[in-house]
């Protein structure tokens, strides 16, 4: 898959620089880049890189770094994968229908679902919201 092309986050220094990204969502992707539960997502990630950097920014993280143990308790990264958002060093939430709004987990169906659910972090954002509705119909 084309998951090479996405900055991997294996160390905290690369967290912190990351975590400092202003005025853009970053979207971290927490798993394993061999893991086959996660090449669809990452496949859909990389292809969608290009067409939100104006407004976001996708990385992966090794959840199997040691470095990074502390950031998939405080997430609770109990299923792979799981994408975590954030905007100005804010975790944005977003109501999916479920009782966790802290993260998706799985994978996004198709390219434009997750480029809808960027856009819609971005725009709750930029208004000033830490928790926006999810712009995808519930499963």
């Amino acid at each position: 898959m084309s998951s090479y092309l996405l900055m991997v986050l294996k160390r905290n220094e690369r967290w912190t620089q990351s975590s400092d990204t202003i005025d853009k969502v970053l979207v971290l992707r927490f798993g394993h880049a061999s893991d086959p539960v996660c090449l669809p997502l990452d496949d859909i990630l990389s292809k969608s890189a290009r067409e939100v950097s104006k407004f976001a920014s996708v990385a992966l993280v090794d959840i199997d770094s040691n470095e990074i143990q502390v950031y998939v308790k405080y997430f609770d990264i109990t299923f792979i994968p799981s994408t975590v958002f954030f905007f100005n060093a804010h975790h944005m939430k977003m109501d999916f229908g479920t009782a966790d709004h802290t993260k998706w987990v799985g994978s996004f169906h198709k390219k434009q679902d997750f480029i809808d659910v960027v856009e819609a972090i971005y725009s709750g954002a930029m208004k000033g919201k830490l928790i926006v509705s999810c712009p995808l119909p519930p499963e």
